[in-house]
């Protein structure tokens, strides 16, 4: 693979569908930042595949709730990779699985830090680092929601995980005005059911997968696939849009 792109951050890529969206971008020809909190095993050998292909990627341990984290993963995609291109937030939770006069306060505040504020913490140094405004020379960030945001898939004790990834679409839609004057566009991709290892822990997982009307769960190569496409041109007029990709659900 020749490196002809910038760089791209892939949160939450040491396995499942970001493992999926660092390999797919390495592919297009991005340099790949393998965004990790605790898996490191998982995230070099993600690195591995793709050098093993020709390209180029480096792991970065860092906790999207950490501010100063998060900081430090921006300055290594910098100095290791190159100028940013693309941010994909796709590190999530999907908190505890229980009714919601079951949960636990702490673990909800948890579960909003990691999906809602983590990505938006992200979003910041991304706009900074590719706005025009600020020197940059534009870019695309994709944030990773969810079907369960719009018609939950009949998976009890969820509700706090819907609402986080409802937000993350509105995020989405908001930033993408605000910034698209400054050559950034904005978009999100909402999986449905998807074949790894966070929804085979997951009970009633299968059950709504096969209610889909394709009748299986999703890969993860196929939201990859849904975010190699935004990010490239051949998405140049497309921001603020939510794509779902859920077997029609």
């Amino acid at each position: 693979m020749t490196q002809t792109k910038g760089a791209a951050i892939v949160t939450g890529a040491s396995r499942g569908i970001g493992a999926a969206i660092a390999q797919k971008l390495a592919d297009d020809g991005y340099g790949v930042v393998v965004n990790y909190a605790a898996d490191a095993d998982g995230a070099e050998s993600v690195v591995s595949d793709i050098r093993g292909r020709g390209g180029r990627a480096v792991a970065v341990r860092a906790d999207v709730t950490a501010p100063r984290d998060v900081a430090e993963l921006f300055d290594r995609a910098r100095q290791e990779i190159g100028p940013l291109a693309a941010l994909v937030n796709n590190a999530g939770s999907a908190g505890d699985q229980a009714r919601i006069d079951e949960q636990d306060a702490e673990h909800l505040t948890r579960l909003m830090q990691t999906n809602v504020v983590g990505p938006m913490v992200c979003a910041k140094h991304a706009v900074q680092a590719m706005s025009t405004a600020r020197g940059g020379t534009g870019g695309s960030i994709v944030n990773i929601a969810s079907i369960a945001a719009q018609a939950p898939p009949g998976i009890q004790g969820f509700v706090p995980y819907e609402a986080t990834k409802g937000a993350v679409v509105s995020f989405s839609r908001g930033l993408s005005h605000e910034v698209a004057p400054e050559g950034i566009r904005v978009n999100s991709v909402s999986p449905g059911v998807i074949d790894t290892q966070m929804a085979a822990g997951t009970e009633g997982a299968k059950e709504a997968a096969v209610s889909s009307p394709l009748g299986r769960a999703g890969r993860p190569n196929e939201i990859a696939d849904a975010v190699s496409w935004l990010i490239s041109p051949a998405a140049s007029y497309v921001t603020g849009s939510d794509i779902t990709v859920s077997g029609g659900l």
